[in-house]
């Protein structure tokens, strides 16, 4: 599987490398100095609500993993909890538009984890945020939503207006865009005949391992394309996108909601 690029929110990735090693150079010698002050790390557990797909979930447990050993060094790695849906019963659920039903197997999924010892819950996947307060009313524990790191993370680099790529729920309803347009930042989606290729590429080809040229080469005519409606930056609202195009493909600031959400899910872990 291909190894995302390096991300840190409010810098650019890949084409400037200098300006990621800086970053991560700074955060290893923070948590560094706070390992050897407080002589331990009190890291609560991450719980993942994965499977949707599992190509993605692989991707949050190698970059939480990676993160937490870059901050504190030595034998750390992160405590997390995962729960792995059967990710067929869930587009059933899209495709039908039974979103209730979802609802109630992912509020089960953040039971289970509540119970297993988790003190946060992750869901791993954008399109499945329609049904988050569902699984928040769910547990006591708090659902670390993907579309708020997101936009903390656009307000972080300034953006106001953004471009939007993800799975045709994503792009047409408003469960992730509206927390992000309430921040002040404009939204703006693909055409339909776009919208309905990306769709596609993600169901047919990302979600089952496959990464071709082709598909990769329209969604970068799709990213400029909305470049040229004047967007700042391009939020790769699917978890599976950043598998295929990444910063290096653009030198437009790209938002990979998967990179954002494991490094927020760090930030929570190791937080005091």
């Amino acid at each position: 599987m291909p190894k995302r690029p390096c991300f840190s929110a409010g810098y650019k990735t890949r084409s400037s490398d200098t300006n990621c090693d800086i970053y991560r150079l700074l955060q290893v010698l923070k948590w560094k100095i706070i390992s050897v002050v407080i002589g331990k790390c009190e890291m609560k557990t991450i719980g993942l609500i994965g499977g949707m797909s599992w190509e993605s979930t692989v991707t949050y447990y190698q970059l939480i993993n990676e993160e937490v050993h870059k901050r504190l060094g030595g034998l750390h790695s992160a405590k997390i909890i995962l729960w792995s849906v059967e990710f067929d019963e869930i587009e059933k659920c899209q495709s039908s538009g039974n979103w209730a039903k979802s609802g109630e197997i992912l509020a089960s999924a953040a039971k289970g984890l509540e119970a297993a010892g988790a003190d946060v819950v992750l869901i791993c996947t954008n399109t499945m945020h329609k049904v988050a307060e569902d699984v928040q009313r769910a547990v006591s524990i708090p659902l670390l939503h993907i579309g708020k790191a997101t936009a903390d993370a656009l307000l972080s680099r300034g953006i106001k207006r953004v471009g939007l790529l993800g799975t045709k729920y994503t792009m047409q309803q408003d469960f992730l865009k509206k927390g992000i347009q309430e921040r002040g930042i404009e939204v703006l989606v693909p055409d339909a005949a776009d919208m309905e290729m990306i769709n596609s590429v993600i169901f047919d080809e990302l979600c089952v391992g496959k990464l071709l040229p082709e598909s990769k080469a329209k969604f970068l005519a799709v990213v400029e394309k909305l470049r040229s409606q004047g967007t700042e930056g391009v939020i790769l609202g699917c978890t599976e996108i950043g598998l295929l195009i990444g910063q290096s493909d653009t030198d437009l600031p790209v938002f990979d909601t998967t990179q954002i959400h494991a490094m927020a899910a760090v930030d929570f872990a190791l937080a005091d």
